[in-house]
């Protein structure tokens, strides 16, 4: 067998506990399966006197991770830090600076900074793999580049948040606010002190980044991605999807258009056949369109100890190996700059639930304000104060589906409605997905 690849680890809370453990209790058939054995020979983290759960005690230890990229006797550095800068950043690049692989779960790095350090991995004859920074334990970053590698790829869409899933999975089954099942989330350790990045979209859109690039072979585009996340969403919202026959999922959605790159991270309302709309929990799932495969569904836990560290040591055997696939499926250099697709074009069905005043004429107003921008009713529910949980005193619900039309189209309707002076609250407007 050929000498071990040396690993140093810099991180060490639920994911690189993870690592430690697979390869101290899975070592054998590791390294059967990668040709040699992947040996831990250096940790590092912010509390060394931490006990966590796991033996360390026969791994240098250092106080600085960007020392440990500097040592003789490693041969590739697993960053499990996080954050886009600060340490995690400088520990990647003196890493590859110093002849080292780089294996990463931080999304919010290669987002950022993920074409840089592929240029220099690429110049040095390195490998940057990176399958564990999204969708944890689903292995989408392979299976786009290697399992799909003769397809074009037409769109990628999925569920990539556990939390965001969570949260709106426990509002469907409960009834409860989205603030009251957020508290629930933290407790449980679900979710952050901190959710921003969670509910608000940010997470998903660096993960989506990441899916686009790979799949269209694009350059890394972060901003000009749409992000809205899922504070806005009701209870009642839920439940009127739910009577349509449809489930809210906040999706992060990538498509090459004629018109270039459309990216967007939104909550959604996902019709009840779709696959999608079964996903629940802290699950994710990515669906993948390719021109000769056509769709192909990915499905299994998206975060946690055991998921995101097994992806990570399968990310250690393939540096064991010797594979040398490009992080982003082909050189930096063959990576096309699309152009960001207009956000206002997009054609599909939408959503509107409006709370009005209970008056004559509102409906025929607001039936008014879309015909003017050619956009066709395709259902429509009135609910009374009585009927709509949580509606305003005196008001009534006013729920409307569209036949496909464009976004923009959508936004200036809304724009209008909101000048009417029946209208009691801020409009909720939600892109239907029905495959």
């Amino acid at each position: 067998m050929n000498k071990p690849l040396r690993v140093g680890i810099a991180g060490l809370g639920t994911v690189g506990r993870g690592v430690v453990k697979i390869l101290q209790q899975n070592g054998a058939l590791i390294a059967a399966r990668a040709g040699r054995s992947i040996e831990i020979t250096g940790i590092s983290a912010r509390s060394r006197g931490t006990d966590r759960g796991v033996d360390m005690s026969g791994y240098r230890w250092y106080d600085n991770p960007v020392d440990m990229a500097l040592a003789d006797d490693v041969d590739v550095i697993v960053e499990l830090i996080g954050g886009s800068d600060g340490v995690a950043k400088a520990l990647a690049e003196t890493a590859l600076a110093h002849g080292k692989s780089l294996v990463t779960a931080n999304k919010a790095l290669i987002a950022h900074h993920g074409m840089a350090l592929a240029a220099v991995a690429e110049e040095k004859g390195l490998t940057i793999r990176l399958d564990a920074a999204v969708a944890g334990g689903i292995p989408i970053i392979k299976a786009i580049s290697d399992g799909l590698a003769a397809n074009r790829c037409e769109s990628v869409f999925g569920i990539l948040n556990g939390t965001c899933n969570y949260i709106l999975t426990q509002m469907e089954r409960s009834g409860r606010a989205f603030g009251d099942v957020l508290d629930e989330a933290q407790r449980l350790g679900y979710a952050e002190a901190d959710p921003s990045f969670d509910v608000d979209g940010i997470d998903t859109a660096h993960k989506l980044s990441i899916l686009a690039a790979v799949s269209f072979g694009t350059a890394l585009d972060f901003d000009s991605i749409a992000i809205e996340g899922i504070r806005k969403i009701s209870p009642v919202d839920i439940r009127y999807a739910e009577e349509l026959g449809y489930r809210i999922k906040l999706l992060g959605i990538a498509r090459m258009t004629a018109d270039g790159l459309d990216q967007r991270v939104q909550p959604c309302m996902v019709k009840k056949s779709n696959p999608l709309a079964a996903v629940n929990d802290v699950f994710n799932a990515v669906v993948v369109h390719g021109d000769f495969v056509e769709k192909t569904v990915y499905e299994g836990r998206g975060a946690g100890e055991g998921p995101t560290a097994s992806a990570v040591v399968a990310d250690l055997v393939d540096v064991a190996r010797g594979n040398r696939t490009p992080v982003f499926s082909v050189p930096v250099a063959a990576l096309t700059k699309a152009p960001a697709a207009a956000r206002d074009a997009l054609r599909a069905s939408f959503y509107l639930h409006l709370r009005v005043v209970d008056e004559p004429g509102v409906i025929a107003s607001i039936t008014e304000i879309l015909s003017t921008e050619q956009i066709s009713i395709d259902s429509l529910l009135q609910r009374g104060s009585e009927e709509a949980s949580g509606a305003s005193e005196g008001g009534i619900d006013v729920i409307l589906t569209t036949h496909e039309t464009e976004e923009g189209a959508v936004r200036k309707a809304v724009l209008k409605i909101m000048g009417l002076t029946s209208l009691v609250e801020q409009p909720t407007v939600l892109r239907m997905v029905k495959n």
